[in-house]
Order: C-alpha cells, then structure tokens, then sequence
C-alpha cells in the first residue's frame, strides 16, 4: 500500500499519512495543492439515492495543506535508524568501499562509543564486518583505516526516501527533484 506525502503550503515534506487520513484532509477542504501523474486510490463512499450515483474521493499521491505547518522541519535533524544509515551510504562499507546486502553491514562509530561518540549522523558509518572488527575500538586514524566518504545529516527530502517506505515512481520523481547536489541519493 502506497503512502500520501503530505507537504506543508509551501511544498515542505512534512509526513507519510495513509489514503484515509488524506481523505479526511480533502473532505475538510484542508488541501491546498495536489501533484502525481495519476491518483494514488479512488475512495467509494454511500449512495445517493437522488442522483443514483456513489460518492467518491480521489486521493492523489501528494497533496500539500493550507495554513502554517506547526513546526519549520528543516529545522529539524532527521531521527537515525540504522536501515536510513545502511541507504545513506548506499549499502557501501566506509572502509573497504565494498558493497554489501544490508544484513552484512552494520552501523560503526567513527568516534567509539566508548570514547564519547555519539549515535548521530556525522559520527556513524556503514561498515561490513570485517571492518568493523579490524578498527575494533579505535578512530579512523588509531587504526590505520580512513574513511572512503565522509558522513553527512540528510536532507529533509532525503530524510522521506531513506525511510524505505513503498513510493511510487511519481512521488521518487518529485523528492528526486529536490535533493541537493552531491547528495548520494541522486
């Protein structure tokens, strides 16, 4: 089941919402703007015995809502989970700049954790395990092993597509169109 991409007025990314939460969005008359080739889903509704006809609702796949978002996400840094990191970097190790299935990689601390390193974007590589167990509790440096690509905060039109949901060719198309260069997504 394919997600809405929800945007503020502005054109923002803002969530996934689900067809009914969208349709909710059309029946308040919420939705400023919608894009996407064809709609995502037709909703049937009740019937009007008057007209002898159904309602329906057509949701498209993007949809951006009047009013002021509650918050500037851009300003926000996009929450790290290990599947977002292994996409970031392409499923490639930051050590040995092999690719790998996402089950053979693992999330590394440039800076070990046990030497203050945090678990943040800039602190954590994708690194197979031989790597990881070669660097072991040590730096870059300490270890001999420099980076092959240096990590980065995603994006927020990056952060949608590192989410690994179910999107349609029209809404990668759109997120597409908007990253920025050099990102590894591209």
């Amino acid at each position: 089941m394919h997600h809405v991409l929800q945007l503020d007025i502005q054109g923002t990314p803002q969530a996934w919402i689900t067809a009914e939460e969208a349709a909710l969005h059309y029946a308040t008359g919420s939705v400023a703007w919608e894009q996407g080739e064809s709609p995502l889903v037709t909703l049937r509704g009740g019937w009007n015995v008057a007209r002898g006809r159904q309602s329906t609702l057509v949701i498209h796949p993007i949809i951006a809502l009047r009013g002021a978002p509650r918050r500037n996400l851009h300003q926000v840094v996009p929450a790290v989970t290990k599947p977002k990191l292994l996409r970031r970097d392409r499923c490639t190790c930051a050590y040995c700049a092999q690719v790998f299935l996402e089950k053979d990689l693992e999330a590394e601390h440039i800076v070990p954790a046990s030497k203050g390193g945090p678990y943040s974007w800039t602190n954590l590589v994708s690194a197979c395990r031989h790597c990881n167990g070669r660097k072991k509790d040590r730096t870059p440096e300490q270890a001999g092993m420099p980076l092959v690509y240096l990590p980065y905060v995603p994006s927020r039109y990056e952060d949608f597509l590192l989410r690994g949901r179910n999107v349609r060719a029209d809404v990668h198309e759109w997120l597409s169109a908007r990253l920025p260069k050099g990102s590894r997504l591209n």
